[in-house]
């Protein structure tokens, strides 16, 4: 029978253990799911002997909520959860959440703003000079100077801000491991400087061999172009078969030092990774607030695929999971899916089979496995490269195996598909366009150009719209042989870097041609360490250096907004202001193309166009 790992001293005691080697604090409700960060690195740690005691959700200002265990043999471990601690907390117009989709019961307010440096700081109250190891989203997505839009400055490396010792960026399975041998070895954690995929803190940087310094941190804060400069050589040292050591300067003779990235893992790797004896619930603990929301959709998902040579600039994957794509094998998915069908709550319904991407199943060429990626080159943007390995016959064939599973009623693919990807397959692309249609949507396929002007889609690191026109073409034609009524909807983003109120109102025009009102709309969000949050600090492209309109007025952003939705009553006055200033008054009135009544009028909605 699979067991839930301790939680306190009882559960310690219950499996015979006098302590644990590592104290796992982490600041969400504890769900065994190889979907949440702090699942996987137990379980691993646990499969190479090594004893974990799990902390969800400690209170913050109390020491004695990290001390459930004792002092731990090793060590602590800590992350704030799948999500960095602010955008968990708070929404792009910085309003606080009101409710907290991986915390018991969906109840926010059960871990602190900048989680990491809270916990850090409560175990160095509790337990003084103990070794503290740091990773997950919020560590790997901080490891170095980095904007922090809640705070609107420049925030030094978390490893400083936390006190914690040693920080493990990207998914961190082997570089957890290793850290764990070397500190059970003797070593002490100031010796750990040379293991792939972390980063440390030093006062020496002469033996580092081969290192790029990148500019020092006051230098960062005098000039934000320097901030540009030095995310541009972050983001050309990501693949970790060409990536060099980063050292970072802070004041005399402090620096902080990244190694580069651990290397991808194999297909044998990831399976045994995902195949450990996860229980794949939330712990029972939580089942009086009616489990954890983030559950519920993960739970009968399965994890086929991690990284993504998509390349999007405003996602944060190129620097926490990197571009070579690792993928599971057949026969492991279909082993978890059996699983699966096997629990008594299984009601049929496989919800996602993906990843980042979902229909990438192995690396962009071949190549990458041998030299990496390319560093001043994408593999899909502004074109497919032409070494690109562009099928989908293993995803057909993998899709086709789990649709005949006994007691699998219909696999859904919610992870969404890179549509561009899909069209430049010219073997398999109608073919999959065709079964996707079929089998794998239910009403609605979610695709995401994000916008539709040029010039926005070219900093976006995302095809052309007319890409995306053709995509939907194509899958109103599978719909329509498979016999059914389906639609595609778009994600949008309003107010990315590069987007004036021309191109919202170009935005616009294309919504209405569309047929219909999108219900969401994502302002633009300025996480840590994406290209598109260094254009909004900065004001330019930090591959090019070339200036790019950035929309920081408040009520600019709330017009692009409104812009995309105009047909919302409310909206009317705010989409007329937006209209005159980029002087497009063509478009009140009452004319089919117009998008909004003058003053005093209400404009009447169309039905939507099923694509």
């Amino acid at each position: 029978m699979k067991e839930f790992l301790p939680i306190n001293r009882e559960d310690m005691k219950a499996r015979g253990w006098d302590y644990v080697d590592f104290a796992y604090v982490i600041g969400d409700a504890y769900c065994d799911h190889s979907s949440f960060g702090h699942a996987i690195i137990s379980r691993v740690l646990e499969s190479r002997g090594f004893r974990v005691g799990i902390i969800s959700q400690p209170d913050w200002r109390s020491p004695e909520s990290v001390k459930l265990f004792g002092r731990p043999r090793l060590g602590f471990l800590v992350s704030s959860g799948n999500m960095d601690s602010m955008v968990n907390h708070y929404t792009v117009n910085k309003r606080r959440r009101r409710e907290d989709a991986f915390s018991p019961g969906g109840k926010a307010g059960r871990r602190p703003d900048y989680a990491l440096n809270v916990y850090c700081n409560l175990i160095r109250q509790a337990y003084g000079k103990v070794p503290i190891l740091i990773g997950g989203i919020e560590a790997s997505l901080r490891r170095l100077a980095h904007y922090d839009y809640w705070s609107d400055k420049l925030r030094r490396s978390v490893l400083l801000d936390s006190g914690a010792d040693l920080l493990l960026y990207g998914m961190g399975e082997r570089s957890i491991v290793n850290a764990a041998e070397a500190l059970n070895s003797g070593l002490d954690i100031s010796d750990l400087c040379f293991l792939p995929g972390t980063v440390y803190k030093t006062r020496d940087i002469s033996n580092v061999p081969d290192l790029i310094e990148l500019p020092k941190f006051e230098d960062l804060l005098r000039e934000p172009l320097e901030y540009a400069r030095s995310f541009s050589l972050q983001y050309q040292n990501t693949d970790p078969f060409t990536a060099r050591p980063l050292a970072e300067c802070y004041g005399q003779h402090r620096y902080i030092v990244q190694n580069p990235p651990e290397m991808p893992l194999s297909t044998l790797e990831m399976d045994d990774i995902y195949e450990l004896p996860y229980t794949g619930r939330s712990h029972p603990s939580y089942d009086e607030f009616g489990g954890v929301p983030a559950m519920k959709e993960i739970r009968f998902s399965l994890s086929s695929n991690r990284g993504c040579f998509g390349s999007c600039s405003f996602c944060a994957l190129s620097f926490h999971e990197g571009r070579i794509v690792q993928a599971r094998s057949h026969e492991s998915l279909l082993r978890e899916a059996e699983a699966m069908t096997r629990e008594p709550d299984f009601k049929g319904y496989i919800h996602d089979v993906g990843g980042p991407t979902a229909d990438f199943r192995f690396p962009s060429c071949e190549k990458q496995l041998k030299y990496g990626c390319c560093r001043n080159r994408q593999c899909l943007f502004p074109k497919p490269c032409t070494s690109l390995r562009c099928d989908h016959e293993d995803y057909l064939e993998l899709l086709r195996k789990l649709r005949k599973l006994p007691g699998v009623k219909k696999v859904f693919i919610r992870s969404g598909v890179r549509f561009d990807y899909v069209m430049a397959d010219k073997k398999h692309g109608r073919e999959f366009m065709e079964e996707l249609a079929k089998y794998h949507v239910s009403g609605q396929l979610r695709a995401a150009p994000e916008h539709v002007s040029d010039g926005v889609l070219k900093l976006m690191g995302k095809p052309e719209f007319a890409v995306y026109e053709s995509f939907c073409a194509e899958f109103e034609r599978a719909t329509e042989k498979a016999g059914k009524e389906q639609f595609v909807l778009p994600y949008l983003i309003s107010s990315h870097p590069g987007s004036t109120l021309k191109d919202a109102v170009l935005l616009a025009e294309a919504v209405r041609d569309m047929g219909y009102m999108p219900e969401q709309v994502q302002d633009f969000y300025p996480t840590p360490s994406t290209l598109s949050t260094c254009m909004y600090y900065t004001g330019v492209d930090p591959l090019s250096m070339q200036p790019v309109y950035v929309a920081r007025d408040p009520e600019e952003k709330k017009m692009q907004r409104a812009l995309i939705q105009y047909r919302k009553p409310e909206n009317a006055a705010l989409v007329r202001k937006a209209l005159r200033k980029a002087g497009r008054e063509d478009l009140i009135g009452r004319g089919k193309n117009c998008l909004v009544m003058p003053e005093g009028g209400i404009k009447a909605g169309r039905e939507g166009r099923r694509s």
